[in-house]
This record gives C-alpha cells, sequence and structure tokens, in this order.
C-alpha cells in the first residue's frame, strides 16, 4: 500500500505540468512557429529511435531474467549480420534525415535573411516594407528605437501584426541575448556588433514577454520587457501618441543617452518622443561621448597604416574603458583646436559616414519550400587581394 500511494502522489504531480508555457510550441510568429515546427520534427525522428530500444531494453530484462527457465541459452553466441544491419541502417537512415530537414531549415530560418511569407498560406508582398526596430541592450534594460518613426521606448516593444520586422541588435556593455519566444529564436547582443533578426507576428496581444537569455550582471534577472502585437491601425495611434509627447515622452539625444546607459535595475516603460539622428549608429561605432573616435574611423586608419606621429594624440579618444569614461568623457568633452583639426583630418580620410553599418541583410529565396531548399543561393566570398583594397570597414564575406 505505501508503495502504490508514492505512485499515486508522483502521479498528482504531474497535473502541475498543465500550468506550464508552451508558447515555444504554440508561438505567435511564423517564424517562431517553424522553429517550433523542426524540434516537433526532429524528436519524432529521434523517437522512432529511442522508442524501440527502450521497448526493447524492458523485453529483453524481462524474457532473459535469472526465473525464466524456457529462455534459449547461448553463451557463445556474439554476432548476427542481419541483427547488425538493422542496428546501424535505422540509426543511420534517422541521423540523413535529421541532417537534410536541419540544414534546409537552418538556412532557411536564417535570421539575417528577410521572411518570405507572413504565415503557410501569405507570401510577403513584393511591395511590402518592413518595420525597422534598432535594438540596444543597456544594463539592465533594452532600449529599443524605430527610425520610420522617430521614436524610441525602454522596456517596451509595439509591433504591427502581418507586417515583416527588421530588428538591428547591439549592445552597450556586455553580451545578451535579444528574445522574444512567441516571436523568433534568441539572438545576441554585443558591444560593438550588430545582429540581425527577421521575424513576423500573426497574432494580436499584449501578454508576450521578452528577456535576456543571457546573464549579464547583478540586473540580469530584471532584463525582462513587455511585447505588444497590435494592428496597423493601433501601431501608427500609438506612435502619433508618443511622438505627440503622450505618456510623458521625452527626447532621446546624446547626453540622455549617456544618462540611460548608465547601470539601472527594473526599469519601467519609458518612452522618448524624438531620437538625436543617427544615435543608434553612434551607439554601434562607441562614439556617442564627445570627441570619442568611432571604431569605423580607426578602423579605416589601421587599413591605411596608421597616422604616424600625427596620430598619438587621438590615443585618449580610443579610450572605451567602462569603468573609467566618466574621465575620459571630461578629458574629451572640450577638446582644443588642435584635437578638432586632427579628429576632421581623421574623418576626412574615410569614405564612409562614422556611426553607420553595412547592411548585410539576406534576401529570401524566391520559392518557400521548406524541404527542398529551392531558391538558396551559393554562399559568395569576396577575394583576399580584392579585399585589401576596400575599407575596412566593408571587408564582411557576403551572405548572399
Amino acid at each position: 500500500m505505501p508503495a502504490l500511494a508514492r505512485v499515486l502522489a508522483a502521479l498528482s504531480l504531474t497535473g502541475a505540468l498543465s500550468a506550464c508555457n508552451t508558447v515555444v510550441l504554440k508561438p505567435a510568429g511564423d517564424v517562431a512557429q517553424q522553429q517550433g515546427d523542426l524540434v516537433v520534427m526532429s524528436t519524432v525522428l529521434m523517437l522512432i529511435i529511442i522508442v524501440p530500444v527502450m521497448a526493447l531494453t524492458l523485453f529483453f530484462a524481462w524474457k532473459y531474467r535469472a526465473s525464466n527457465k524456457n529462455a534459449e541459452y547461448k553463451p557463445d553466441w556474439d554476432h548476427s549480420t542481419q541483427l547488425e544491419l538493422v542496428i546501424w541502417a535505422a540509426p543511420l537512415l534517422i541521423v540523413i534525415c535529421l541532417g537534410a530537414l536541419t540544414w534546409v531549415s537552418t538556412h532557411l530560418l536564417d535570421p539575417y535573411r528577410t521572411i518570405g511569407r507572413i504565415d503557410g498560406k501569405t507570401p510577403v508582398r513584393h511591395d511590402a516594407k518592413p518595420l525597422e526596430v534598432d535594438v540596444v541592450a543597456l544594463d539592465w534594460k533594452w532600449l529599443f528605437i524605430y527610425p520610420e518613426q522617430g521614436i524610441a521606448t525602454v522596456n517596451e516593444l509595439v509591433v504591427p501584426a502581418g507586417r515583416p520586422l527588421d530588428f538591428k541588435i547591439t549592445a552597450s556593455s556586455v553580451m545578451n541575448s535579444f528574445y522574444v519566444p512567441a516571436m523568433a529564436g534568441q539572438i545576441y547582443a554585443m558591444p560593438g556588433m550588430q545582429t540581425r533578426l527577421n521575424a513576423v507576428m500573426n497574432k494580436t496581444g499584449d501578454d508576450f514577454v521578452g528577456f535576456s537569455a543571457n546573464y549579464s550582471g547583478a540586473g540580469f534577472s530584471g532584463m525582462r520587457f513587455k511585447t505588444r502585437s497590435v494592428t496597423e491601425a493601433q501601431f501608427a495611434q500609438w506612435a502619433d501618441g508618443v511622438k505627440a509627447g503622450a505618456k510623458n515622452a521625452g527626447t532621446l539625444d546624446d547626453a540622455t543617452y549617456l544618462q540611460l546607459e548608465k547601470p539601472s535595475e527594473n526599469v519601467p516603460a519609458t518612452y522618448y518622443a524624438k531620437v538625436a539622428p543617427n544615435l543608434y549608429g553612434k551607439i554601434l561605432d562607441m562614439c556617442v561621448e564627445p570627441g570619442k573616435m568611432c571604431m569605423s574611423e580607426m578602423m579605416a586608419i589601421d587599413a591605411r597604416g596608421g597616422l604616424g606621429k600625427e596620430g598619438i594624440r587621438n590615443v585618449s579618444m580610443l579610450a572605451y574603458d567602462k569603468h573609467g569614461r566618466e574621465a575620459a568623457a571630461e578629458a574629451n568633452a572640450n577638446p582644443d583646436a588642435a584635437a578638432r583639426r586632427e579628429l576632421a583630418w581623421v574623418r576626412a580620410l574615410c569614405d564612409q559616414k562614422p556611426g553607420q553599418a553595412p547592411d548585410n541583410i539576406v534576401k529570401a529565396p524566391a520559392n518557400q519550400r521548406s524541404l527542398t531548399g529551392a531558391g538558396l543561393s551559393a554562399p559568395q566570398s569576396i577575394a583576399f587581394d580584392k579585399a585589401l583594397e576596400k575599407p575596412a570597414h566593408s571587408l564582411l564575406i557576403s551572405r548572399n
């Protein structure tokens, strides 16, 4: 009786599983849905091997138990060609199927690749314009900049359903991971680097949650933000409201950003009615501080072999010590005439605009048959000798 009670108690605990959130398998976005389907298909393929193995393990343990005197006893048996073929052929076929499925799906669900469909029955219109959102992982909060609307939010992401979404993602200090399970998979956010994510939301709702999936310090547990999926009309109304100064929206300029960037925990949703031009580009290029040289300028200098003695004075502009930032910013806040001339000369040498990252997006294939990979073009690379002739900021491997 005690043993039966323990079994019943254990079974009763399984009822708690009914409260589990299955958003990964039942998301609101097509990209996340395809990823969930991939998980299910991969699991089913693996169970084709796992279930028979577990069943046969129990069967052999029962049939050849010590008390079964009727079981045939062959102490000298050690090999069967037919059995070896079954044991190795079946897993090999499963591995081949898994490899083909994941290889094609991985390429079609490349986060840098634009989406080709809204859902399984609705392709993206050829004239559809994605909504661009610039994402910055701060300590310990999320900043969302809407370039088209000229607004920004903190710890609240609002997107229109049924419209392609184009996220450009970076971080201010340490690495984080941008993750909205209902929309798409997680993408790392790294300082001085830009990652991309293309996705879409198919359902409206205001109960979706986004968070950081990579530990980043003391305030990590509070790096959660509310995600709202609304209709196009509701999104336009919301954006106009923020732009008009609703919800005490202020202006996000360089000075405001430097204050926002400082570590803080459990920050409530904040809105900005206006954003300084190219602020995201300067965040990515690590040159928001006054007098700070951009990374793209440093790379252009390096590509030309340096500036010799003339570049010695620029050392203070290159410093990016997070702990010594205030001292460096104060020292560079009011550069003298000589420093301004050198900085202007450096920027004159660069043929790119400081604070602008190259666009490394990948276009969606013309054919969306996910199990064939039709339309996937082979990766192209640049020749090494030609690469040396290009500016440092453009030395990227083409993803087309």
